[in-house]
């Protein structure tokens, strides 16, 4: 667990490809809810898959370039929240979900936020993302487009629905352990500072 002050040799730099392609996909956060909200179902379903890949292409050059900045760690974990936090807004005002599925998702990181004043107290900077955050929000991502197509009807509708439910659904499980492992690697760097 690093300080509150320390980068761990992250680059102080604004202007990198990966901060810039994470500045587009939170601009397209908009977009994205007007579509949802208008049922402009397929334009939206576009969106979100330019998103999701734009979240994946930009980890890849940021590692690969050495372009990994304090920004980008805020920029694109916050995109992340913000597409999951509207996409699941749309879907249930649109009874595409029910809101217990909302609650469940966004109770996590309401939970997981409600911690970082503790740490910052202790001199804690926030904890590091593991796979298990990955692979949820990945599985959830991946869910949200199937979710919505499946309003399509016919058979890509019903295999949209049944493989959507599904991805949501395992997506919801690594959310919450990753939630527990958050949880854990927070108490255990307290007690190591007691």
């Amino acid at each position: 667990m690093a300080s509150v002050d320390g980068t761990g040799g992250l680059s102080s730099r604004v202007w990198t490809v990966p901060n810039v392609i994470s500045m587009m996909r939170l601009a397209l956060v908009p977009v994205f809810a007007v579509l949802i909200m208008t049922e402009r179902d397929v334009a939206a379903v576009i969106v979100l898959v330019v998103a999701g890949a734009s979240d994946w292409f930009d980890g890849v050059i940021a590692r690969r370039f050495n372009q990994m900045s304090k920004l980008g760690q805020l920029l694109d974990p916050a995109a992340d929240r913000l597409y999951i936090l509207v996409t699941l807004v749309g879907l249930g005002s649109r009874g595409f979900v029910p809101w217990w599925l909302v609650a469940v998702i966004v109770g996590r990181d309401v939970l997981l936020v409600s911690l970082l004043p503790a740490l910052r107290r202790r001199g804690l900077a926030p904890l590091q993302v593991h796979v298990a955050g990955k692979a949820g929000t990945f599985a959830l991502m991946y869910s949200f487009p199937l979710l919505l197509l499946a309003n399509l009807g016919g058979t890509l509708g019903h295999l949209s629905l049944v493989f959507g439910w599904a991805a949501a659904l395992w997506g919801i499980g690594l959310y919450w352990l990753s939630a527990a492992i958050y949880i854990r690697q927070g108490l255990e760097a307290s007690r190591a500072l007691a």
